[in-house]
């Protein structure tokens, strides 16, 4: 998908998931600030603080590219779960957004279908986005959603690295890029955003080792666990 029709995509979804973001930021205002990335990169030497991932109300979105004249067992599958995300982090409606040269009404018709089997009826609403490009472009699901995210773009180089001449690189500090990649990758992949601002509960407690322990302590014999390693020589991994 061209950047363009990304752009159109996001534009489009803003402008159906209006009302909803209007609901959310009046309910709290800082957690919708959107940043236009003026901030200075290099303020902040620590990519933790130069690339920091915070909670924020954005879609989440999941691609389906239908094909063969049905959805398979790993679209329907996919579907499902981005249902129960829904359930558990999203609020107000899914948004279907088909690209404006889809023919394939069906396609339409089989995710609903398979969004109402999940319960969803009545809380889906169509739409479409352009597709300038012509290339073969996904059915987007979307949803607004508490998410963990990185705001800030990646990709920013303002000095050549390998370069010698200037005396920024001659201080070995990280350099401006440094760290966001990893900071982006990790808000992708954290399941529970809330998990960042606050800690769960302990689980049960395993009371049979615990009782284990204290037997072991009183016999006088270390309660710890012993783990026993062995290792083969390598000239008998593979068999004869």
């Amino acid at each position: 998908m061209s950047p363009h029709s990304q752009f159109s995509l996001r534009a489009r979804w803003r402008l159906l998931a209006a009302p909803l973001i209007a609901a959310t930021c009046a309910a709290a205002l800082s957690a919708c600030r959107i940043d236009d990335g003026s901030t200075d990169p290099t303020a902040a030497l620590d990519y933790h603080d130069r690339y920091p991932i915070v909670l924020a109300e954005a879609p989440t979105t999941l691609d389906v590219f239908p094909t063969g004249g049905r959805l398979d067992e790993i679209s329907l599958a996919t579907i499902h779960a981005f249902v129960e995300r829904y359930r558990e982090f999203g609020e107000g409606r899914i948004v279907i957004l088909a690209p404006s040269n889809h023919r394939n009404n069906w396609a339409i018709a089989e995710i609903r279908k398979a969004l109402f089997a999940d319960g969803m009826r009545g809380m889906v609403v169509v739409g479409s986005y352009p597709n300038l490009n012509g290339s073969a472009a996904p059915v987007r699901l979307a949803f607004e959603s508490l998410k963990a995210e990185v705001r800030a773009k990646c990709g920013n180089f303002p000095d050549d690295l390998a370069s010698g001449d200037n005396v920024r690189e001659w201080k070995n500090l990280p350099y401006v890029n440094y760290g966001c990649a990893t900071q982006k990758m990790l808000a992708a992949q954290i399941d529970d955003p809330r998990d960042l601002a606050r800690a769960r509960e302990p689980g049960e407690p395993d009371v049979e080792m615990r009782l284990r322990a204290i037997q072991d302590v009183r016999k006088g014999v270390d309660p710890g666990t012993t783990w026993k390693v062995q290792n083969s020589a390598i000239g008998q991994l593979g068999g004869s």
